[in-house]
């Protein structure tokens, strides 16, 4: 793995997306369910961050909330602002506009979000001929390049084809080509990766990266794979029952993890330099819980070997991890007694960035 290689600018990039204090509720038969608990994160145009956490942990309900894609029993408060346009309880002939023009989505299984009575080509122009009003002509010329964009061998051909006739990393690379035909600001890629092979894999990521180089696109990724945030994100959000945990950039969160939750995703992970049958792989105890409230507490006091009575009833702010009180490159995390690991790069399976 190697983490991203774009340099990012020095001065300050343009905010693209600004989600604050967003909470997500379910009505459930059993009562109330909170699945997303005051997130704040922010994306700048260019950028890649990574959301991480467990199944369960809140990830894509946070994800699915910005395009208002969560069923009706859900309920979404706080704000998320995509270039100024406030997306949460906007009407949907307003998100109508905003997904696929200004903000896309991959998800991820293909098949499932590909008709399969139709062309990749014919799916991809429909988009075109929506959004932008081009000509039937215009928009399978526009599909032909667009599978171009994204790595796909002999794509006026390919153009043709039905999904079941092309690989599981091909209508993936469709799925990005037809999530990025309208240019859109924000591209939020949901487990992008699961189900492919480790080669499949590469190449998506390398699309990714390739996309937010040659396009300017910023991308959240969401993933409970810490291999794919070291090799493409520039910042990472850890997720724990709702909560943002750790934010920190890729460099600093995967050589100095903070908080308690983030220091046993890591220990639990494959690394160089474990033999099988000699170094195990650290479990995390427990699952992570099913919230009918959000409790005046650290969520991850239950699986803490730290945890004590101060953890237990009291919730732990987002704080700095630098010394002195000051933030050492943006890195903040929710705990009262933070790892004080350090990790090397060889330990984190990264490589200095290129």
């Amino acid at each position: 793995m190697s983490t991203s290689t774009a340099a990012r600018p020095e001065e300050p990039a343009e905010q693209v997306l600004d989600v604050r204090d967003l909470s997500v509720t379910f009505r459930t038969e059993s009562g109330t369910v909170s699945a997303v608990d005051h997130v704040d994160l922010s994306l700048a145009r260019g950028e890649i961050v990574g959301v991480v956490g467990e199944s369960g942990c809140g990830k894509s309900v946070t994800a699915m909330s910005l395009g208002g894609l969560l069923p009706g029993s859900a309920r979404v408060t706080g704000s998320a602002r995509l270039h100024g346009t406030e997306l949460v309880g906007a009407s949907e002939p307003v998100l109508r506009k905003v997904r696929g023009r200004e903000l896309a989505y991959i998800f991820q299984e293909p098949m499932s979000s590909l008709n399969p009575v139709l062309s990749v080509g014919r799916q991809i122009a429909e988009v075109l001929q929506v959004h932008e009003g081009l000509s039937r002509k215009q928009a399978r010329a526009r599909a032909v390049e667009l599978l171009a964009l994204v790595g796909i061998p002999s794509p006026a051909t390919r153009v043709d084809t039905y999904p079941h006739q092309l690989s599981g990393g091909m209508r993936q690379r469709v799925m990005i080509a037809m999530a990025v035909a309208c240019g859109p600001q924000v591209l939020v890629a949901d487990e992008p990766t699961t189900a492919l092979d480790v080669t499949v894999q590469a190449g998506i990521l390398e699309v990714l990266r390739d996309l937010r180089d040659r396009l300017g696109t910023s991308i959240l990724i969401i993933t409970h794979d810490l291999g794919v945030i070291a090799d493409i994100a520039d910042r990472v959000v850890v997720m724990y029952a709702g909560r943002v945990v750790e934010r920190a950039p890729v460099h600093e969160l995967f050589a100095r993890p903070r908080h308690q939750y983030t220091a046993g995703l890591l220990a639990a992970s494959p690394t160089p330099g474990r033999h099988a049958g000699t170094d195990r792989l650290q479990e995390i105890p427990g699952l992570v819980p099913v919230l009918s409230t959000q409790p005046d507490a650290c969520t991850f006091a239950d699986r803490c070997h730290a945890a004590d009575d101060l953890c237990r009833g009291s919730a732990p702010p987002l704080e700095p991890q630098g010394g002195g009180g000051t933030s050492a490159a943006g890195h903040v995390a929710a705990c009262w007694h933070p790892s004080t690991e350090t990790r090397t790069l060889a330990a984190t399976n990264q490589e200095p960035a290129r």
